[in-house]
């Protein structure tokens, strides 16, 4: 489908005034509290529509609902390639409706991109070129709460409480090498389903081995259920979350701001709820932006500033594009980013190159106290 005119080059989902972006999002079902991603992201499209567009196109964002669950992603994803003819899908959510919909994508060759999902599996240019992360993979992530406990409690004893799917088993082996020999201080592993209802009898199980320290790694709804089962018991470990379960709205407050004093965690964002970033230009800017184009939005959902995040660099990626808006140089521009986002942490940069499909390397580390996530130490990267 390409145009008469020579210098434009056109694909399905693109044409001289539009350009068409596809979106699948849990709007129901057990992870429903990340739906706000695909509507912050709808937000900021329509924020960029009413300022004229990207090099003059409006952008048409079509969103569906999979509920979390992965023949549903694969529905949707058919849906929007073949019925919406979007130009690629942008940041679905969780792994394993990703996973889904993975062969499938780079089959048609669309691109599936900057994904919600810190699995490693995202990064792999020569095996799925159609397909990259954003977040900072499960086992880069690991990696910094490693490199921390050697450093901080070389000798604590390890429990896990791990989603047995490609995101909790990621995240453990990325623990595992990290920590090396001290690999052996882990005590206990708990694997669960995502159709468990309640973690409560495993974390009852954990405190039998008495572990130091004790490993959250799931989404919200668990998580907050996993600090709230160990502070009904009055047991005291030092807790690890995942960065993609650190929505205080979220996890921290069904969890009970009580439980969760001292939490720990790692961000590359900003956010809002910090009073250091009180008088921050980006903040402001965010939170201006979430009082006009999306009122009905938590302004102190770390998952909006997020979502904010991915559509700032989905936007320069299609600014990059310019008039060659094909699938092709959709990903071949995604590949090659190499900018700050005013949202995140000061350091942190978004990179990526053709054989690097990993936007975010970088964290700091995070400490829960009082109402807010306190940033602590130097921004830390992956040795994975």
């Amino acid at each position: 489908m390409h145009c008469t005119s020579a210098q434009k080059k056109y694909d399905a989902g693109a044409t001289d005034t539009e350009i068409k972006i596809g979106n699948i999002s849990p709007y129901s079902g057990p992870a429903s509290a990340y739906a706000t991603i695909g509507k912050v992201q709808a937000a900021y499209f329509k924020m960029i529509n009413e300022r004229g567009g990207i090099n003059g196109r409006k952008i048409s964002y079509v969103s569906y609902d999979d509920a979390y669950s992965p023949p549903k992603t694969v529905e949707q994803a058919r849906k929007l390639v073949e019925s919406d003819e979007v130009l690629f899908i942008l940041s679905p959510l969780g792994t394993a409706g990703n996973s889904a919909i993975q062969k499938y994508m780079n089959a048609k060759k669309v691109p599936h991109l900057f994904l919600t999902t810190g699995a490693n599996k995202w990064s792999d240019p020569k095996g799925f070129p159609w397909t990259m992360g954003f977040l900072n993979n499960c086992r880069s992530e690991a990696d910094v709460y490693a490199q921390y406990i050697i450093k901080t409690y070389p000798d604590a004893k390890i429990g896990l409480v791990y989603q047995n799917d490609d995101f909790g088993k990621d995240f453990v082996v990325g623990l595992r090498k990290g920590l090396g020999d001290r690999a052996k201080n882990i005590v206990a592993e708990m694997p669960f389903e995502s159709t468990t209802p309640t973690v409560d009898p495993l974390i009852v199980s954990l405190k039998a081995s008495s572990p130091d320290i004790v490993f959250h790694i799931s989404t919200p709804k668990w998580v907050a259920q996993g600090i709230k089962k160990i502070g009904e018991l009055n047991w005291k470990p030092i807790q690890f979350i995942p960065s993609t379960s650190t929505s205080i709205v979220n996890t921290l407050k069904p969890a009970g701001f009580e439980y969760s004093q001292g939490v720990l965690s790692a961000s590359y964002l900003k956010d809002p709820n910090d009073p250091t970033w009180a008088s921050d230009p980006s903040i402001k800017e965010f939170l201006s932006f979430m009082d006009k184009w999306y009122p009905d939005g938590s302004k102190a959902d770390t998952l909006n500033v997020y979502g904010y995040a991915v559509a700032q660099v989905t936007a320069q990626v299609l600014k990059q594009c310019g008039d060659d808006l094909t699938r092709e140089s959709v990903m071949k521009q995604a590949a090659n980013l190499d900018m700050p986002i005013d949202v995140l942490l000061p350091g942190i940069r978004i990179k990526t190159a053709s054989d690097d499909y990993q936007p975010l390397e970088q964290m700091q580390l995070m400490r829960f106290s009082g109402e807010a996530w306190q940033l602590f130490g130097e921004v830390i990267g992956s040795r994975d």
